[in-house]
């Protein structure tokens, strides 16, 4: 429809990006390696990655973010690399994102609406759709707005509302009661929840949550510790989107507990799907035990770490206990004794396994049951 916003379909997704981000070190090294997260979020969507820039300033430009010097070369350098999609590693603006798309004749994504494309694409549940729903639609209303006032300006009369701000108007509004009907479904959800946590509480059911950063292994651990096949893990970003319960047994103490996984954790996450997804964090932030699953064959396990923490504390699950488990052990050797030292000397307590190998996972089990005797 004339006047309407164009929509991204991944059918039709790119056949090659760019990506970009500003740097106020001044385009080190290490802000080329930082890019590479944003590169794999382009591969689980298939789309590769055709090459990268990185933009020496201080703060983003408020009306391109990377500067109106800098979208010009990156116009140029598609043109020269066949690229037709630009990437940035970080959130932008209404106005920055079109200001780009015009100056560099190509499709603009951020960082935010990357993750929420994987998001799209990984939801199977009608929970888990709807919820990446209300995030995408939070975050394309603002847009609609400064659209709608665009176009408002473009053939307003004296006394007149112009000809295009009726339809945004109208658009806008149809967005806002879908919003509207999405939160009325998921509080309905999230009520629901409230009660089966109070009804485990009251007959003194133990839950333990898996948290960590994407693709750190929490469904093949819960696999491996529930006995049950049939939890599908798969190598990739963001395959758990739906909270999964399963009642892990101790046999060595006679006990069982519940144990639940959670949707995976990524720097930068948009506020939006953090928002969204408030009904299925909350099983996190009401479990008795925490387990930050931490991947030892990352290339930064601490700094993930560390998005995972930052996470928690925005959800307010950051007092709860915890054990950091090192996944992956299978994968490294000489790296697990620093990594174990670095976390072990912040405080943490930290349990070394390979979820994949079962290697450790007697002793985690063990753990957590010793734990739950001890706070009876």
């Amino acid at each position: 429809m004339k006047g309407c916003p164009r929509t991204i379909d991944l059918a039709s997704a790119p056949k090659s990006a760019l990506i970009a981000a500003i740097d106020p070190a001044g385009g080190t090294e290490s802000s080329f390696e930082e890019l590479d997260e944003l590169g794999l979020l382009l591969s689980n969507l298939d789309v590769p990655v055709a090459g990268k820039v990185v933009q020496k300033r201080r703060a983003p430009d408020p009306s391109t973010f990377i500067g109106r010097g800098k979208a010009l070369e990156i116009r140029d350098f598609a043109a020269a690399l066949g690229a037709n999609l630009l990437a940035v590693d970080d959130a932008l603006t209404p106005t920055q994102r079109s200001n780009l798309e015009k100056m560099t004749g190509l499709e603009v994504w951020d960082r935010a609406f990357t993750i929420m494309r994987i998001f799209e694409k990984r939801a199977i549940t009608a929970e888990a759709k709807l919820q990446v729903e209300l995030a995408r639609l939070k975050y394309e209303i603002p847009s609609l707005k400064g659209l709608g006032r665009q176009m408002s300006r473009l053939g307003g009369g004296i006394g007149t509302r112009g000809p295009g701000e009726t339809e945004f108007e109208r658009h806008r509004r149809k967005l806002e009661r879908r919003v509207k009907y999405i939160e009325k479904h998921l509080q309905s959800v999230r009520k629901m929840r409230s009660l089966h946590r109070y009804r485990r509480s009251r007959d003194g059911i133990r839950l333990v949550s898996l948290v960590g950063y994407t693709n750190s292994g929490k469904s093949t651990l819960l696999r491996s510790l529930a006995k049950d096949e049939s939890i599908r893990a798969e190598d990739r970003l963001f395959s758990t989107l739906d909270t999964l319960t399963k009642r892990v047994s101790c046999p060595a103490r006679g006990r069982s507990f519940l144990m639940s996984d959670t949707v995976g954790f990524i720097k930068k996450l948009p506020p939006e799907l953090v928002a969204a997804f408030r009904a299925t964090l909350e099983e996190a932030s009401s479990a008795d035990l925490l387990l930050v699953v931490t991947d030892a064959s990352s290339p930064a396990p601490m700094e993930n770490f560390e998005v995972v923490l930052g996470t928690l504390r925005d959800i307010g699950a950051d007092e709860i206990p915890r054990f950091v488990v090192l996944n992956k052990i299978d994968k490294v050797s000489d790296e697990i004794v620093f990594i174990s030292s670095g976390l072990s000397s912040r405080g943490e307590d930290v349990i070394c396994v390979s979820a994949l190998t079962k290697e450790g996972l007697p002793a985690l089990l063990d753990k957590i049951c010793e734990k739950f005797e001890e706070t009876r």
